[in-house]
């Protein structure tokens, strides 16, 4: 019999990537959507996957039906990659930040100990919880958490609550803290999407200038399909545990920028960016850098693809958008 998996966060980057990969490996999924008036399946299309997940209905905000839905279902695995996940908005958005990526954890979590306790548990946490610390260093499963966004605040309270869960109830519980990872389906509200769309249309003639915030900014970049594989295995292992996943090497947006531009055919970059402090966070993470080795050496996994590729495949899919909307 098929193993089914829930996904939460569906729509988003991570989801995607990860149903594919669960569909290749014959699982029967179920993708958690909230009723909206205009549901976008572009990045699930992107990938040619949309009539092969079960929908299913519900919000992180509403336990009651995150209780309903896991009673329903009781899948073997569920990877919950729900969240308000944009840094920058969280700050003028706390309070919605924090009801999704925190208590709809604790909801998550609850309806997993009440109606299905054998379910793989998998809560998607972020290096952007460690903020400040080792900032010019690294950052692996012993450093210290200091956040520095409510987001990032948030993000601790599910990782440790999903800590709790492992450790009070005996429920099979993983925290993934990834580093960020970039595809041709992020969203154009992260910076580096930005970049690279931006990039597009200056190439393509539909704008002259990228406007831009900190360029100094250092961040651990990998690609999201390598990503969702440290996903799968963590919840394969025979023990649950707690992973660091990253490159291992970091780059800033200066770097990423000069690429971008690069496998553009652009080489005059700095006439067309524009730094702009509107776009700086009230208070800055300046330095991002995993050790993955404990993922290396438990999970077996690394990440496959590199700096230059990652930024390559971005940019060549934006062109590639804006080629055929000018045909």
């Amino acid at each position: 019999m098929a193993k089914t998996a829930l996904v939460t966060g569906i729509l988003g980057q991570d989801g995607p990537y990860l149903a594919k990969l669960l569909l290749e490996k014959g699982y029967k999924v179920y993708g958690l959507i909230r009723r909206y008036s205009n549901i976008s399946f572009d990045n699930l299309d992107y990938l040619g996957i949309t009539k092969k997940i079960n929908f299913v209905e519900g919000d992180m905000t509403d336990e009651s039906s995150l209780l309903h839905l896991v009673k329903r279902t009781m899948p073997d695995e569920i990877y919950n990659l729900a969240a308000q996940s944009f840094v920058g908005a969280s700050w003028a958005q706390a309070k919605l930040t924090t009801e999704i990526n925190a208590l709809g954890v604790l909801y998550m979590l609850n309806a997993i100990k009440l109606f299905s306790p054998t379910t793989k548990f998998y809560q998607a946490s972020t290096s952007e919880m460690f903020g400040t610390s080792h900032e010019n260093g690294s950052q692996d499963e012993n450093t210290i958490f200091h956040p520095r966004s409510p987001y990032g605040i948030s993000k601790v309270y599910a990782y440790w609550m999903t800590v709790n869960f492992r450790e009070s109830y005996d429920i099979f519980t993983c925290n993934g803290i990834l580093f960020n990872h970039e595809s041709p389906i992020r969203g154009m509200q992260f910076v580096t999407r930005k970049i690279t769309d931006g990039v597009a249309k200056i190439k393509m003639g539909l704008m002259d200038k990228l406007s831009l915030g900190n360029l100094d900014a250092k961040r651990d970049w990998g690609f999201a399909g390598d990503y969702v594989e440290a996903m799968y295995l963590m919840l394969q292992n025979e023990k649950p545990d707690d992973y660091v996943i990253g490159t291992g090497e970091n780059h800033s947006v200066r770097e990423f920028v000069k690429l971008a531009f690069k496998h553009a055919g652009i080489n005059d970059w700095e006439k067309h960016v524009v730094v702009d402090v509107r776009f700086n966070r009230p208070a800055e993470v300046p330095n991002l850098k995993a050790r993955p080795n404990k993922a290396q050496k438990q999970l077996g996994w690394k990440a496959k693809t590199s700096f230059d590729d990652l930024v390559k495949m971005m940019v060549e899919a934006d062109l590639k958008r804006y080629s055929v909307k000018s045909v």
